[in-house]
């Protein structure tokens, strides 16, 4: 039977050793039989090593996915110039369109088009796919049957988040302009937050949706306060000034 100390010891080095995170099952499979500890001597470890890594530069932080070894966030601005090209930096039009998804999901193009008031470029939608922050879930039952999109465990994992409950409500994000200033990262790098859905929990693969249900219209391009105004008032939230008087 493996000690405590020594369970906590074994948890630290396969946590820094792994290229991605590892839910609890996955780190009880590393056991034998005969050695397996309880998940609750396994989760004790785990808490300790958390315990163990404050004020030090790493931390062990449970995304989505499972847990995982990490630099702090704090830290980026010097770990960053371990890399000698420059960070990626997401358009504005790609952060107002992946921020709607995380909010109204899951939503089709023709409802992003219609809250941005302006096309959404097959590129960008192809960007969100191929770094799996979000994924088809379905198709909306109208002529077409366009896709509907919804985000993933890999938008939650990226962006540092446990579950869509971790995300700020929309009245406290408004300025995009400071979201893509936060978002001047390296891909391996996960780190910001986007938007909350409250309703959609990223597991279920079969989802019911109105399919009346559509975005306000709009012509022309609008500012981001305003795209999120036009989400608030879909959902019935009232803004604060509002909810003040």
């Amino acid at each position: 039977m493996i000690d405590a100390q020594q369970l906590q010891k074994i948890l630290e080095g396969v946590l820094l050793a792994a290229s991605k995170p590892l839910p609890l099952d996955r780190l009880e499979a590393l056991f034998t039989e005969t050695e397996r500890p309880a998940r609750e001597h396994l989760l004790a470890a785990l808490t300790a090593i958390d315990v163990d890594c404050t004020g030090k530069g790493y931390e062990l932080k449970k995304v989505a996915s499972g847990y995982r070894m990490q630099v702090r966030q704090e830290l980026s601005e010097w770990v960053s110039r371990l890399w000698e090209e420059k960070p990626q930096r997401y358009s504005r039009a790609l952060m107002e369109t992946l921020s709607i998804i995380a909010y109204r999901q899951p939503i089709t193009r023709g409802d992003i088009e219609r809250i941005r008031g302006v096309a959404v470029s097959t590129q960008i939608v192809q960007t969100l796919l191929e770094h799996e922050w979000v994924r088809i879930v379905g198709y909306r039952d109208v002529p077409g049957r366009p896709a509907m999109y919804a985000t993933t465990r890999q938008f939650l994992d990226y962006f540092n988040l446990n579950s869509l409950e971790q995300l700020p409500p929309l009245s406290e994000i408004r300025d995009l302009d400071e979201i893509n200033r936060g978002l001047a990262l390296d891909e391996d790098k996960p780190q910001g937050r986007i938007l909350e859905f409250p309703v959609f929990d990223g597991n279920s693969d079969e989802l019911e949706v109105d399919a009346e249900e559509a975005a306000a219209a709009a012509i022309g391009t609008r500012p981001m306060s305003e795209i999120l105004g036009i989400v608030d008032s879909q959902l019935g939230i009232k803004p604060e000034s509002d909810s003040a008087d």
